[in-house]
Order: C-alpha cells, then structure tokens, then sequence
C-alpha cells in the first residue's frame, strides 16, 4: 500500500456526527496489542484552553528530558500534525504501516454495524505510533466531553478539565453541571483531576472526584499574567503549595496564564521536574492559530476562537492594544454561535464575512447579516484568504486586523506568510521554439516552480498559466485534503504574464504573484552576501574540545592571529564559538562561554571582517554582541526563547540553523519523509517566529543542519537540492566543513579535508551563499574556481 492510498483510506472515514463511547476504539486498540499499554498517558478536557494547556503540558515534559506523544485536534493543515512525538509530525510510512494493521479490524467492525470514525482511528493511530515510538508519555486532547470519547479508551495516570461552557449540548447535557460531570469522566483513578474551573462547573466536578483547582487566590495554585513583555509575550507567575515560577509565555492572556498553571501542575504530577525546566518548557510552547501575531504594523492577529466563551476572551486580550479601526474577517462553522460570537468583539470598521472551504462552513450571507449593526462596512467574500489580503489592503499603520471564528479559516489565512514558492532544479535551458525579433533576445529559459495551493487556488492558476502559453501540473496524491501540489513550468515573458494576471484574480492569489517575482528576480542581500560568489564563513573555535580542532585556538593570542590569516586568505566572516556541539560534548556554563569568546570578539571585531558568535545561549548572544559581533549563528534554531528578542534589540542578524538537538545526540533519530520538505517546513517556522519578535526577513540566513539529526545521505541530499531553500527568501549558508558525513568517503583515520572540497564545489553549483569551513584558503580557491567556470550562472543566483 502506497502513502496516498492510506491516507484516503482514512479520509473515507470521515463522518460529521462524532459517535459516542470508547468501546469501538477499544477493540481496534485490542486487535494491535494494546500499544497504550506501554506509556504513561495524560488526557486533557475542557471547552476552551485545552489545544494550548496540551502543547504546554508536551513542552514542559520534553524539557524535562522526556520522549513525548502528543494528540491533538484538528491539524491546520492534516490529520499528521495531530500526531506527533517530541515535536516532529508521524511519518508517512507509520500510517500507512497502521492501515495495512488496522483495515482488517475495521473491515469487522463494519460488518458489525460498529464501524469506527475518522476520530477514533486517529486516536488508534496516535497510540500505535506512541507505542512503535517508545514514548515515555502520552498528551491526549479530548475530542469531545470526556466520559464518552475516544481518548477515553485510555487509563491516564493524570488528568485535566480547563474550562466550562456550554458546547455540544445535543450530547453533553444542557447544562453547565451536566456538561462539567461529562468531561470530568477523564480523571485519573489515583491521582486528583487538574482543574481550572470556577463556580456551579467546578461544583459539580468536586462531588465525583478529587481536584487541585488552578485561577485566582482561592485556587490551590495561582495564576496570574503580569502584563506585556512584548507586543508576542506576556509574563506569567504560579504559585503552587509548596513552588512558585515565573515565566513568559507565547500565548497571550490571563487564560492561558491560567492554562500554563494546568500543564504545570501536571507535569509535576508525571515526573519530577523543577520549576526553572518548568519555565524553560512554558516559554518554548508554541501553537499557531491561537492569537497568533503576524504582524505589528499594521496589527494582524489569527485567532481560532470557535465559541461565544473563547470569542470574549479574544475581545480582551484584543482591547490591552491600542489602534485606530479594527478591521475582522470572520467565519464559521454553521451549527455554533456565530451571532453571540459576533456580538462579543469590540466595536468593528470593515467586515469581512468569508466562508472556508467546509461543507458545513456558514455561508458569507448569515455572516454578513449578524455583522449588521455590529460593524461600520460589512463585505461579503467567498475566499477567506481573498478576505484577508482586503483586511490588509484596508487597514492602516495603526489599525487592527483579526482573523477568527474558526481555525479552518485561521489555516487558509495563514499560508499567506507560510506558503513558499520553491525554485526547481533549475531554470532548464531548453528552447521555447520562439523566434526573436530585431534586437531583442529569445527566451530560451524555461523555469520551474512548485506550490501548495488550495484546490480553488490550484484550478483557477492552471487556467491562468495555461492561457500564458505555460504549462501547470496539480496533484493530490499523498496530499492532506484541500491542498494541492501545483508544478509550474514557463518562460520567464510567461511567468511576468501571469503575475499580471493574478494581482487581480482574486482568491488571496495577488499574494502569490508578489511571491512568484520574488522567487523570479535578482537575489539581493546586504554585506557579506552580495557577491557573486558564495561569502566565505571561516570557523574560530576557542574551546578544548571541539571536534577538529579543539584546543589549538582557546588562547587569546593565538585565536586572534588564526582569525587574521583565516582574513588574509580570503574569509569574509570569522565565526567564533565557545562551545562544542560534536557529539557528546559537555555543556558549557554561561559564564565559561562568555568568558572564551569575549576577548576574543573584542579583538577580531577590529579587523576587515564581519563577526559572528557560535551560541545557542541568549546571554551569550547578548554579550557577544555588546562585544562587537554583527551576527549570531544558533546551531538550535531558536530553541532558547530569549534568543530573538535579543537579536532583534541588537538589530542584528541570526544564522537559524535546523537541528534536532545540539550538541548532537548520536542517539536521537527522525524519520524524515522528505528530508529537504520536512526542514524547509521547519526553518518557515523558526523565521516565522524571528519575525514576529521584529527580526527583518534580510537579517535572517538559513543553514540545513548538515549532520545535525541527518544522516549522511540526507546531509548529500540537502547540499544537492540547496536551491530549494532559496523559498525560503534568506541567505543559505552551509555548514559541512570536516563532518561524519564523509566517514565513509574514504579510509577510517584519513583526511576530510578532499571531500569537503568537492562538497563546497557542489554547494556553491546548487546555489549557496555562503559556506562554515575550518581551511579558508583551500575552500576559497575552490569557490573563485566555480565562478570563474561559470558553472554556477546568474539565474541559479536569482533562484
């Protein structure tokens, strides 16, 4: 069975009424062995708060140093990033190894009229990966309720109910107290159910079962938000019996202070964790679509606020910012409460009813009409990424724009800032077969681009490109539903035609025709990667330990010399570093850091040379660049919180490198699907998250992560698709210098120095910008050899 035939086997399962009770789940978990059986499991309930207090409750587990499943629901974009263990999406070769398991199980439940939902077998299919996974621990999102749903097949040793309101009243009982009984089903048998509930909810769940309450000073541990420490993070402190923490927090409001109290008092009860791992864990969490900022000028916030309870929240966290207009595109699902949901947000200047492409999305004309009297313009618009681009288009400097109702429409805006236009392999000398006139050159480049799209996307830019003269290709095969595959192929007179045509269409695609000429023009960036041939990034190690060269440079003197004949021979960036990320290297201390590349920053930052920090430390980020450096270059991508916001004060730039875990963890692996796929999804993400502390798009750079959680055909496979990342609209750096990968390249013991030669040669063919070496002089030769053969011409350059 291939990928796409799994993935529609469990498309064809959908249903739109969920089905009540756990023991169909029970026996398909019978039928593949009982896999929850082998981990630690948490469920977490609740009307509101739930997605969030999961992925903060996952994020303070895997600090703690715990291998961590976590199911949620829905995916922006796929049933696959509702799984995922220790923050990477299920393997496509995992579902379908689970269809091949699960069909025959099915197959018999239906015969007897038992068959299971699209629900129920994602719960089957998150356990089973858990299990094939060797989780430590389980995070399981309840669907609906509790007593009833599937997640509830499970016997958890910790359990949470976040908030109560009325929902689902048809199922759950029409009232808070009934509602409050269903969910509270999830608690633990040994172990008191984490709750932040208040007054008849939390009532009634005290009746059945022990609780810890989280919220305000009567609460056994307290919550508090303590204002703003940017426009995207907010300060938390709780307070339990016997700890206390403070911390920031991506996920802004009192409520989610409130959450962050749940998942930390759950923690605790699932290991023993310490409040500073506490903190590191809630700062790290992150979840898209929920008040998410992608914007501050004018403000644009994408929120998936999806009931009249969630909706009231959002009006306050959106008051605490100042604006002139507020400007809202809406949409729903037709069976919730758009009209209370409509009536809670603050006062509104435009409109925008859309309608997601839902079956059972509310149509733009009941939007528009609960709009009436609550808005000044009110506009109807069928596309929501359409409505959004009109929002933006609308709005001023200072105004607000929102996205909301409904997290399908939260996923359609938001390929406007994570979709990428991905250059192929590349700009094919082919003839077009057109004859040129008198002075004019012919077009004898035929480009090559690929994009995901949603379907209506897809249909109406075939057409288009196809009316240029060009040639479109869509595929749904192993897509996630709704989204399409697209290949374009055309001359670049074609392309200019296209985006002509697109500004105007309609459906949000004005926003890919800005994208396309990007990905079609010059690359330009500032110093030092504005040559025509990739900038030469020379490595300075002042450690005792590093991998090639640890001990020869930790003096002062003898660092800085190497730095002036690593400059003389041809570097244009000397990259110091004070602590070694090869494999099994022990940490370093902040201060034992600052104190080995300090001096030595101070120093060469006074030569004809940019400096750049090796650090995936803030504080150490932070002195260096008090110290003189220009760059800093996180072999983590981020994994320190504070690391933005410290290059952003600086106005700096940042090397984001993908990595699993630095130093490298020879232990931990990943499946990669496709590797190179997989990290540019990864790198869009980290520079998602730079820019939004205010880090410019041209101040970012990217690096694949040669050898960090890649074998070595994955490392090969990066360098020869590195035109890939040109996407991605930053410098590319690659970092290969000397590395594992060419263990097998030659015999144990010998020299790596050829292979990395041949690779720099590759790399500066397939488009880099820049390349991390230990031996300046030889790679530098072999770059100029490359550009003066002119093996690596412009257009890879504008790709």
């Amino acid at each position: 069975m291939e990928y796409h035939e799994s993935a529609d086997y469990l498309q064809s399962l959908q249903r739109r009424r969920p089905k009540l009770g756990t023991d169909t789940t029970a026996r398909m978990l019978a039928h593949l062995g009982d896999p929850d059986n082998s981990f630690d499991s948490v469920q977490i309930a609740g009307s509101n708060g739930k997605g969030s207090t999961a992925q903060m409750t996952e994020s303070v587990l895997r600090a703690a140093g715990l291998d961590v499943g976590l199911f949620t629901s829905p995916g922006l974009n796929g049933f696959r990033e509702q799984v995922t263990v220790n923050g990477g999406r299920i393997p496509k070769e995992r579902v379908t190894e689970f269809v091949e398991q699960i069909e025959p199980c099915i197959d018999r439940l239906a015969a007897e009229d038992d068959k299971p939902t699209h629900f129920e077998v994602l719960t089957a299919l998150a356990l089973y990966h858990f299990d094939v996974e060797d989780v430590d621990v389980a995070v399981l999102e309840v669907g609906i309720g509790g007593r009833y749903d599937a997640t509830s097949a499970v016997d958890p040793v910790a359990s949470a109910v976040t908030s109560i309101s009325l929902e689902h009243t048809d199922l759950l009982g029409d009232t808070i107290e009934e509602i409050a009984l269903d969910k509270a089903q999830v608690a633990p048998g040994d172990a008191p159910l984490v709750t932040g509930t208040t007054g008849a909810a939390l009532d009634a769940i005290e009746g059945i079962t022990d609780t810890i309450t989280v919220g305000g000073e009567a609460a056994d541990v307290t919550a508090v938000e303590n204002g703003m420490r940017s426009a995207v993070e907010n300060r938390i402190s709780l307070t339990g019996p016997d700890w206390a923490l403070e911390s920031n927090l991506k996920l802004l409001g009192q409520h989610q202070a409130e959450n962050a109290g749940v998942a930390a008092t759950l923690a605790r009860q699932l290991t023993d964790v310490d409040t500073e791992t506490i903190s590191e864990g809630l700062r790290a969490a992150t979840l898209p679509g929920r008040f998410e900022v992608r914007s501050t000028d004018p403000m644009v916030v994408l929120d998936g606020s999806h009931n009249p309870g969630a909706m009231a929240t959002l009006a306050t966290l959106i008051e605490r910012y100042d604006y002139d207009d507020l400007h809202v595109v809406f949409a729903a699902m037709e069976d919730k409460e758009y009209e209370q949901m409509i009536a809670t947000l603050p006062a509104v200047e435009t409109a925008f009813a859309a309608r997601p492409k839902v079956d059972r999305a509310a149509s733009t004309e009941s939007l528009a009409a609960a709009f009436e009297g609550q808005a000044a313009q009110v506009q109807r618009v069928e596309s929501v990424p359409e409505a959004t681009e009109r929002a933006i288009a609308a709005a001023d400097a200072d105004d607000f724009v929102l996205v909301a109702g409904s997290l399908y429409a939260v996923a359609e805006a938001r390929d406007r800032w994570s979709r990428l236009v991905v250059p192929g392999d590349n700009l094919q000398q082919a003839s077009t077969g057109e004859t040129a006139k008198a002075g004019s050159e012919p077009e004898i480049h035929q480009q090559m681009l690929s994009v995901t799209l949603r379907r209506d996307q897809a249909g109406v830019l075939k057409q288009e490109l196809e009316d240029c003269g060009g040639t479109c290709t869509c595929s749904t095969v192993g897509m996630p539903e709704k989204l399409v595959d697209t290949t374009l192929s055309g001359t670049p007179r074609q392309f200019q035609q296209l985006t002509d045509r697109l500004a105007s269409t309609g459906l949000g695609l004005g926003r890919l025709a800005t994208q396309l000429e990007g990905t079609l023009s010059d690359r330009s960036f500032p110093p030092p990667f504005d040559r025509e041939e990739a900038a030469v990034m020379g490595i300075l190690n002042v450690t005792p330990d590093s991998f090639y060269d640890g001990g020869e440079y930790n003096r002062r003197d003898l660092a800085v010399s190497h730095a002036e004949q690593m400059i003389e021979s041809g570097a244009d960036i000397i990259d110091i570093g004070g602590e070694s990320t090869r494999p099994g290297a022990d940490p370093v201390s902040v201060e034992t850091e600052i104190d080995r590349v300090v001096p030595v920053i101070e120093a060469v930052s006074s030569l004809d040379a940019t400096v750049s920090v090796d650090t995936r430390k803030a504080a150490v980020a932070d002195a260096a660049l008090d110290a003189g450096a220009d760059i800093v270059n996180d072999v983590s991508g981020l994994s320190d919180p504070e690391m933005r916001f410290v290059v952003a004060d600086h106005d700096a730039s940042v090397i984001l490198m993908h990595s699993l875990s630095a130093p490298v963890d020879p232990g931990r692996t990943v499946t990669y699907d496709d590797v190179v796929d997989d990290v540019l999804r990864d790198l869009t993400e980290q520079i998602l998250l730079a820019e939004q502390a205010g880090i410019d798009r041209e101040q970012i750079i990217v690096d694949p992560g040669c050898g960090f959680g890649k074998n070595a055909a994955e490392s090969f496979e990066l360098v020869d698709r590195l035109h890939e990342f040109h996407a991605l609209g930053c410098p590319v750096l690659v970092g290969h210098s000397r590395k594992s990968m060419f263990a097998d390249m030659s015999d144990a013991g010998a020299d790596r120095l050829p292979p990395t030669l041949a690779t720099t040669a590759l790399a500066a063919e397939r488009g880099a910008d820049a390349v991390r070496v230990h031996d300046v002089s030889e790679n530098n030769a072999v770059l100029k050899t490359v550009s003066a053969t002119a093996s690596r011409p412009s257009q890879m350059r504008q790709q």
